[in-house]
């Protein structure tokens, strides 16, 4: 015992070989191995063995400062964390720092965002060598403000892109991590309420200006997320950008088609990807020859300018049918009448496609008693596997509508899979979430890869 050091229930390590100068640990000897934050884990080859390349964000809510690592994959585990999850996780061995002790750990490697410390150092760590006092912390020691700062404030040169998001909300958890991903790799971003810019139509000096009157320039590419209500003066604004020849991550053209959802359709058909039966009529004297053209009851109305489920409807019997589209036609309102896809259980796939490439899928299911499966409407995620098939048509209908970044929703029938819908601007956080993947890295990927 008095070999043992005493340390607190919080203490400050680093990790030498990984080039973590400091990471602040939870100190649980309830915890069997000890975790490491790590986040874009990839496996690659070196010297015939498997090794990790992933980066660490070491200091808690601070994503711009960021360290890549590699070290060599140990092993694979199913560990059970503190909220009763189990998760297969990478394992490493590498050198750890307390004070002035130096020795080998196993260190597993888990996205920690959630949680309050970045390391976690459990007891086969500390076994023979440390003991807790828990009402103490930092008992080793503790970095100074200043070596914080030297460590992970230093203002990096500016070598990226100038990139702008054209949004609405900054505080849409989307909006934030493409920011983030932008600026943790090393780029100038900022955030453009399309609300705030105005035009300068000129055939010598075209302009963007901003509210107070400052002129947006020098601006290498922007990254539209137009919401349905701003679709016209979005596209308006994303077109004056790209006359500025400022590269668009989803050009006007694009975006504008993917809001039509009939002219869509229309186009992926012609593209040769399936879709479920669909009506489209403008007289309500047509309704039930419509009805009976999408296979009858049950069957879907949805509104044209509908978004994330809602002015979608289940009309369950015949009846029902003609009340609903006798009713949205009277209000001159724009709708299609789809079959219903009863062997989907409620249940739709979401790909999210990446310049050409399906980078994450995930399942939703919808709410007990509820057919839609959107996550706004209390549908949940999960992971799933997809088959080649629907990686295809996934990526077909990217291309088709000319999109760069595209939320592809396919259904699955005993036809094959059907192609629902593809989003011009999909949201992030239920994908991410489901998936653990860096989306929003990926995007700021497929705009670098345009100035290559």
């Amino acid at each position: 015992m008095q070999d043992k050091t005493l340390i607190g229930s919080e203490e400050w390590c680093s990790f030498p070989q990984l080039g973590i100068p400091a990471i602040k640990a939870r100190v649980d000897s309830g915890a069997k191995t000890s975790a490491l934050h790590a986040i874009n884990i990839k496996i690659f080859e070196k010297n015939g063995a498997e090794w990790l390349k992933f980066d660490i964000n070491p200091i808690q809510n601070n994503s711009k400062s960021i360290i890549h690592c590699e070290a060599q994959l140990v092993d694979q585990r199913i560990v059970k964390s503190s909220n009763g999850t189990r998760e297969k996780r990478y394992v490493i061995r590498t050198d750890v720092e307390l004070g002035n002790h130096n020795w080998q750990v196993e260190v597993t490697l888990t996205n920690r965002d959630s949680m309050g410390f970045r390391m976690l150092l459990g007891r086969e760590a500390m076994v023979g060598r440390l003991i807790v006092d828990p009402e103490k912390k930092f008992e080793l020691g503790q970095p100074s403000t200043e070596s914080l700062k030297e460590y992970y404030y230093s203002e990096p040169s500016k070598k990226g892109l100038k990139i702008g998001l054209l949004a609405s909300n900054p505080e849409l958890y989307s909006n934030r991590r493409i920011i983030e991903a932008g600026e943790m790799r090393g780029h100038e971003m900022h955030f453009l309420n399309l609300k705030y810019c105005y035009m300068k139509l000129s055939a010598s000096n075209p302009e963007i200006h901003y509210r107070g009157g400052l002129v947006l320039s020098d601006f290498d590419a922007i990254i539209p997320r137009i919401r349905p209500s701003m679709t016209y003066y979005g596209c308006a604004l994303t077109r004056q950008f790209e006359a500025l020849k400022v590269f668009a991550l989803n050009n006007a053209a694009a975006i504008t088609q993917s809001r039509d959802k009939l002219f869509s359709l229309q186009l992926l058909l012609n593209n040769g990807v399936d879709i479920p039966t669909t009506g489209f009529a403008n007289s309500p004297l047509d309704t039930d020859d419509l009805i009976k053209m999408v296979g009858g009851s049950p069957l879907i109305v949805k509104l044209l300018e509908g978004t994330q489920g809602k002015g979608v409807v289940l009309a369950e019997t015949k009846k029902a049918a003609e009340s609903v589209i006798n009713a949205f036609k009277s209000l001159n309102a724009n709708i299609l009448v789809q079959e219903f896809i009863k062997e989907a259980n409620g249940k739709d796939l979401r790909l999210f496609v990446v310049d050409g490439k399906v980078v994450a899928a995930m399942q939703r299911e919808a709410a007990p008693g509820e057919f839609r499966a959107n996550i706004h409407l209390g549908g949940t995620a999960s992971i799933v596997k997809v088959t080649s098939d629907e990686k295809k048509i996934a990526i077909k209908a990217a291309k088709a509508m000319n999109l760069k970044v595209a939320g592809v929703d396919i259904i699955r029938s005993s036809k094959g899979p059907l192609l629902l819908e593809v989003n011009s601007s999909p949201g992030l956080e239920g994908i991410e979430g489901a998936t653990q993947k860096d989306i929003a890295g990926e995007m700021i990927k497929a705009i670098e890869k345009n100035f290559k």
